[in-house]
């Protein structure tokens, strides 16, 4: 596996982002994603050293650190779909569309997903085989 060059956080209790984590790692055939949950040491120690706080409802987005850069909301969804294999790189045209009219989308969808999707009562735990693309 190549050195990871990325770092996807993610609300490590929603079932709508824990399954876009497992989207990503079975298209993600290079490792170049490693993963942490919002909820985690690592993940609370990335968004420190980034200087990010969640606000009070708590996570709202999936975050892509990516070569010391923050990106957050529909940025970061299009800009880790460019990076997988098949056709899905094809979506980052959509990063064409004003960034107020993606997020907006985007906002809708996650302050709904706990509704639709549901929730966990604790963070998923990966597999033995997928454990060291996970931060601790």
């Amino acid at each position: 596996m190549s050195a990871p060059a990325a770092t996807i956080l993610f609300d490590g209790v929603c079932n709508l982002c824990n399954g876009f984590v497992q989207f990503v790692i079975e298209r993600d055939t290079t490792g170049r994603f490693r993963f942490a949950s919002l909820q985690s040491a690592a993940g609370q120690a990335l968004l420190a050293q980034h200087g990010i706080t969640l606000g009070p409802t708590g996570p709202e987005t999936v975050i892509l650190v990516e070569q010391n850069q923050v990106f957050t909301h529909s940025t970061a969804v299009l800009r880790i779909a460019r990076q997988l294999g098949s056709a899905w790189p094809l979506l980052y045209a959509f990063i064409l569309v004003p960034r107020f009219l993606r997020d907006a989308t985007y906002r809708f969808v996650a302050r709904h997903r706990y509704q639709w999707f549901g929730q966990r009562e604790a963070c998923m735990l990966p597999t033995p085989e997928l454990r060291q693309r996970f931060l601790a």
